[in-house]
């Protein structure tokens, strides 16, 4: 597994969480849902501006277990996914100097369309440096700081968890963008100490648009009252549904981070003539980055397709993604490594086994390479 082609970066995977740690998880949503809701309520769902409420009785519930599960004060169902979290979240946080302090990084391309239009003056420190974290949060010049919990750079290495205590040990709020990581990791961004956990629950399985913000009460009270109007609002059948989603996903995800350790020690072990070198990331999701000894991985997705792979994400972790996804690296990631856009794809198994990933990607390389041949 070696050619001359420029090689994968050193990453450092996020923690996963084991399948007997994740089926407790999913025990522990369901004492929750137990405690806000009584038996019936679980098949009836209401709609619109109820009065002294604001909203859906059914939505209210929904956020009140997604509060009590992770062990925040408050929850707001949002419209827009997770870029809308963030976007309620940040709006709401950032005061009138609009000063935030960021991971120095290309900036997830949604996020960058939310801090732009918010006017955010960000300063951007790289948080792999300790040092240079610190005298950032010592300066005195930041209330809040956004951190994003999964990889922005390929090599990043910070410790979201740290990063979360150094900015409260300064006395600086954070803001954590944890699409991608919730319930995929150990604790989310609410769970490590952060004011906010912002993150979609379509990529959870949940139905289109949907997402959330979890935490501090100051944070998540003005989005109730911003989002005040029927039709900005997440109505009960859907925030319903989001919470029918969530019972099952800590198993699948669980599952799903096994396979991808699989498939990249068999990659890496040779099993598939072609690849160059694999690693796990968390590029977005968690999967394993797959470098080929040819410069062949723009092609590559169209003929996976073609043996039962998805080419595209739908939401990378919707509902609607079951085969394993062979796709590009993403922008963010393209941003900073250039380089690897002709050699390296990403793979994600979504439900799929490692012995299906692999026979994809052997007939797949050996399909480009009878059309080279031709």
């Amino acid at each position: 597994m070696t050619d001359g082609g420029p090689r994968l970066p050193v990453t450092f995977p996020l923690p996963v969480v084991p399948l007997a740690d994740a089926v407790a998880r999913q025990f522990r949503l369901l004492e929750c849902v137990a405690r806000h809701f009584e038996g019936d309520q679980l098949f009836t769902a209401d709609l619109g501006v109820t009065p002294g409420l604001g909203r859906p009785r059914t939505t209210a519930r929904v956020e009140a277990v997604l509060a009590d599960f992770f062990g925040a004060r408050a929850a707001v169902l949002v419209q827009g996914a997770g870029t809308g979290a963030i976007r309620a979240a940040l709006a709401t946080a950032l005061g009138p100097d609009r000063r935030l302090l960021i991971h120095r990084a290309p900036v997830y391309r949604t996020t960058g369309v939310t801090l732009r239009a918010l006017g955010a003056r960000t300063t951007a420190v790289d948080f792999n440096d300790r040092r240079a974290l610190g005298r950032a949060l010592a300066s005195g010049r930041f209330a809040w700081a956004y951190v994003q919990h999964t990889r922005q750079r390929l090599n990043d290495s910070y410790d979201p968890g740290e990063t979360v205590a150094a900015c409260r040990a300064a006395g600086v709020r954070t803001i954590v963008d944890d699409n991608y990581a919730a319930l995929r990791v150990p604790a989310c961004g609410v769970e490590l100490g952060a004011d906010a956990s912002c993150f979609s629950l379509f990529k959870l399985h949940g139905p289109e648009g949907v997402g959330v913000v979890v935490g501090a009460a100051d944070l998540v009270d003005p989005i109730h009252r911003d989002t005040y109007s029927g039709g900005g609002q997440v109505q009960g059948h859907q925030a319903l549904d989001a919470l029918r989603a969530l019972t099952h996903v800590p198993v699948m995800w669980a599952l799903q981070s096994q396979v991808t350790t699989e498939v990249a020690e068999r990659l890496t072990a040779g099993e598939v003539p072609g690849v160059a070198e694999a690693r796990i990331a968390n590029a977005q999701d968690r999967c394993a980055l797959v470098r080929l000894e040819r410069p062949v991985a723009r092609r590559l997705p169209a003929v996976a397709a073609r043996h039962g792979a998805a080419r595209h994400p739908v939401g990378s972790g919707s509902r609607y993604e079951v085969a394993p996804l062979f796709y590009r690296l993403s922008g963010s990631a393209l941003d900073d490594r250039p380089e690897l856009a002709d050699s390296t794809i990403r793979v994600n198994p979504m439900r799929a086994g490692a012995d299906l990933v692999l026979e994809i990607l052997r007939r797949s390389l050996a399909g480009l390479d009878r059309r080279t041949e031709g």
